[in-house]
């Protein structure tokens, strides 16, 4: 398999990259600057590059490739339109250049579950179920989904739907390590007892390679059907069993679990946003995500890809935590 990696110099890009040629295939990444290269090429990568908001670009990175990996994306930003110019138009760009390509390549496009919305009543998501995103951040993703569709006909195509992705590398999740780490707190949104699907980005890399070898291929008329995977660890935490797990992990004996009514939550996130918007400088920590937060429960069934795929996690969910506390200890973050 000879496979392009968008998005390939990222938190899930490098580890998927390794993924690639753990399995002996041929990877190609992706990056807008050569300098942002340097690491892949290190482990072996072909370097491209190329930008998906500038589709000029992408007919060189495509060609001769068997498979592309679509993992590049804003999951934050200043602006609404800014989401929407990656996650959609960037998706159409690629699956254009695919699809114009002398022999289109499989599509694996990395969606997220914020494009199907969170659980209803507490029950796992399944794929069957409509999409009913509740954020700019999971509308764009579904956009993405349904621009990558209108070339269905055209472009084999497979969606992968992940939750919470962590892992080394990971910037995102790493201030819920540094909290418990530092003060023994951890910040839960919300009253009630919400749980969360979470993947470590090894076994996600893992989901992938399965999706773009095995993987059913996704049709024009039938978007929320065949050719779309969830894809989670084996257990579902809620807020207090997480905390507790990732003092474990960092040798905290004990975690102080603060459960935030959604109204402070929500407030927080648009002060946090305020104060970014001064600064020109886009937070995780934002409105968009806290309604995310405070929307209930986000899990997913990985039934189907257990079933279709053979896809399993490698690791319980305490060792992966765990393993990603060991990266943030060894680069001095905790």
């Amino acid at each position: 398999m000879k496979a392009l990696v968008t998005g390939a110099n990222g938190f899930i890009g490098e580890h998927l990259v390794r993924t690639l040629l753990k399995h002996g295939e041929s990877a190609r990444a992706m990056v807008r600057r050569e300098e942002a290269g340097e690491r892949l090429k290190a482990l072996g990568a072909e370097i491209v590059l190329g930008d998906v908001t500038q589709p000029e670009t992408l007919a060189p990175a495509v060609v001769d490739v068997d498979v592309v990996f679509h993992l590049a994306g804003l999951v934050k930003a200043l602006h609404r339109d800014e989401l929407f110019k990656v996650n959609e138009e960037g998706v159409r760009n690629i699956a254009r250049a695919c699809a114009e390509a002398p022999s289109p390549p499989v599509l694996v496009l990395v969606s997220s579950l914020a494009a199907a919305g969170p659980a209803v009543d507490g029950h796992a998501r399944t794929e069957d179920e409509p999409a009913a995103p509740i954020s700019n951040y999971g509308r764009s993703k579904r956009a993405g989904e349904l621009a990558a569709l209108e070339f269905a006909d055209r472009v084999p195509l497979t969606i992968v739907r992940p939750p919470s992705v962590f892992g080394e590398g990971d910037m995102n999740t790493w201030p819920l390590f540094q909290a418990v780490a530092r003060h023994g707190l951890y910040a839960a949104p919300g009253r009630k007892p919400h749980k969360l699907s979470m993947i470590h980005a090894d076994d996600l890399a893992e989901a992938l390679w399965l999706a773009a070898a095995k993987g059913k291929r996704a049709s024009k008329g039938n978007p929320a059907a065949d050719g779309c995977y969830f894809v989670a660890s084996d257990q579902d935490p809620g807020h207090d069993e997480l905390g507790r797990l990732i003092a474990e992990a960092v040798g905290r004996p004990r975690v102080h679990v603060l459960h935030a009514p959604d109204w402070l939550v929500r407030g927080a996130g648009a002060a946090s946003e305020f104060v970014s918007h001064l600064r020109g400088q886009a937070t995780i920590f934002n409105s968009d995500k806290m309604r995310e937060a405070s929307a209930g429960s986000w899990v997913c069934s990985s039934d189907r890809i257990r079933n279709e795929l053979g896809f399993h996690v490698a690791r319980p969910l305490a060792e992966r935590i765990r393993q990603t506390a060991a990266w943030y200890k060894s680069h001095g973050l905790l």
